[in-house]
């Protein structure tokens, strides 16, 4: 991919594109940046590390002159494609690429994709971990950790890219070729990002759309707008459910996954030491295993992987107790399907921490998912008066106004037994700089508690 010299424009000053202005650097293109906050409102180091890399910036707002002026365009995935600038970039025949999308043309090492609405940060790392378990070097990023474009310029060769990608990433993909493509689930969605569901499908689903013979698709067979779909162009298809039928290669059955490629014999794993919690996290242990056999690694591998592994930060972690009141952080649980599955993981009676930035989805399904087991919803963030409405007669509910003040209720009305559980079932932004933000928080928070600081 040739840039020397071309008028690049980076929409966007994030991670993943800082990385795109650190790799324009050394080609010896003409970069601007187009930022739609203020310089004041960028991380100070992001924009001193640019500034040094002599970009040229536009801050706090897009032009359209500026995205007309470009060669090319790489927009980050943060940036609507709906734009009026980039709409018009398109119309005069602007190339418009994802950081992604041109990671994935600077590199041929074989990549194994995973996406969905949830769980894919804890699959895309589990299988990293299985592979480096069989003694290959591996590459784990994209949408998690690393950008994908920081090792398709580093000069290093991994024997496989384990990437997470998310769908405002494979909307600006066109030559993205996964050998192994996972899709995970898709409920409701960024329907702040999406005009309808029906277009958020369609986005999760173009992770099939480059593969040819010989390559693998690990589907949910349970997940109902996944149930049946076929990708095209003959690659080769891997479902997976909690029962056993007789079109699905892996099942639940007596603790232990059972699991089969086409021709090859049934891998049993045994659940036993498999550390994390819930159904759903059994489902995507299945897509691992799944995908794992199509790369030919040994049963032993997969199951002493699933032994050992513990998970990632923010996805359901126990953060600690005080007296006999347990604290778990899910704030990776950043929809309403996430949210659901967290509650539907533990057994006892919970208090739960919600709210957020709103996406436009629906809240109805918290209240049956939280009747029964819900002693108490604490809620903060803009959406806290929308969800009280999901809860309005089913559980009691009061709010919040800040995390301090929510774990500080929280604690006050929890039983001995009990657990506190964050799962705010929104984005952070309102309040937070991310999920992982919004999880140190709350672990500040319950630490400030137990110090008797609250």
């Amino acid at each position: 991919m040739n840039v020397g010299n071309k008028r690049i424009l980076v929409v966007g000053l994030g991670k993943s594109g800082l990385s795109v202005l650190r790799w324009l650097a050394t080609q010896g293109a003409r970069a601007t940046v187009s930022e739609i906050k203020t310089a004041s409102e960028l991380d100070p180091g992001v924009l001193h590390e640019a500034k040094e890399l002599g970009v040229i910036f536009e801050t706090g707002g897009h032009q359209t002159k500026t995205f007309l002026s470009a060669d090319e365009i790489i927009v980050s995935p943060g940036v609507p494609r709906e734009i009026a600038p980039l709409m018009a970039a398109r119309e005069k025949g602007v190339p418009v690429l994802g950081e992604m999308e041109v990671a994935c043309r600077l590199t041929d090492t074989p990549i194994v994709a995973v996406t969905g609405t949830n769980g894919k940060s804890t699959v895309t790392a589990f299988l990293g971990s299985v592979l480096e378990r069989a003694g290959l070097n591996v590459f784990v990023g994209g949408n998690i950790g690393t950008p994908f474009i920081d090792y398709a310029t580093s000069g290093k060769k991994a024997d496989y890219a384990v990437i997470e990608v998310s769908s405002f990433q494979l909307d600006t993909m066109e030559s993205f070729h996964p050998r192994v493509a996972v899709l995970l689930n898709i409920s409701s969605d960024h329907l702040d990002r999406y005009t309808a569901y029906s277009h958020y499908v369609a986005s999760k689903l173009s992770i099939f759309q480059n593969l040819i013979p010989g390559d693998w698709a690990v589907l949910n067979d349970d997940d109902p707008a996944l149930r049946g779909r076929m990708p095209d162009k003959g690659a080769k298809i891997l479902r997976y459910g909690r029962e056993r039928k007789k079109h699905r290669h892996a099942f639940l059955e007596r603790e232990k996954i059972k699991a089969f490629i086409p021709g090859g014999e049934i891998t049993e794993v045994a659940l036993e030491k498999w550390a994390l919690p819930g159904q759903h996290n059994r489902e995507n242990l299945m897509a691992a295993v799944l995908a794992s056999l199509a790369l030919r690694i040994k049963p032993s591998v997969i199951q002493q992987a699933a032994d050992t592994f513990r998970g990632l930060p923010h996805r359901q972690e126990f953060v600690g107790r005080i007296g006999e009141v347990t604290f778990y952080d899910d704030s990776k649980a950043t929809n309403v399907d996430a949210a659901c599955r967290s509650v539907a993981a533990y057994h006892g009676p919970l208090i739960l921490i919600a709210g957020g930035r709103d996406k436009g989805g629906d809240y109805s399904p918290l209240a049956p998912a939280a009747q029964g087991k819900v002693r108490k919803a604490v809620l903060l963030g803009e959406s806290r008066f929308l969800m009280a409405r999901a809860f309005q007669g089913v559980v009691p509910y009061s709010m919040a106004a800040d995390m301090q003040d929510a774990v500080n209720q929280a604690f006050s009305c929890a039983m001995p037994k009990d657990a506190v559980l964050l799962a705010p079932a929104c984005s952070s932004f309102d309040m937070f700089t991310d999920y992982k933000h919004r999880g140190r928080v709350f672990k500040e928070a319950v630490e400030r508690l137990r110090d008797g600081r609250g």
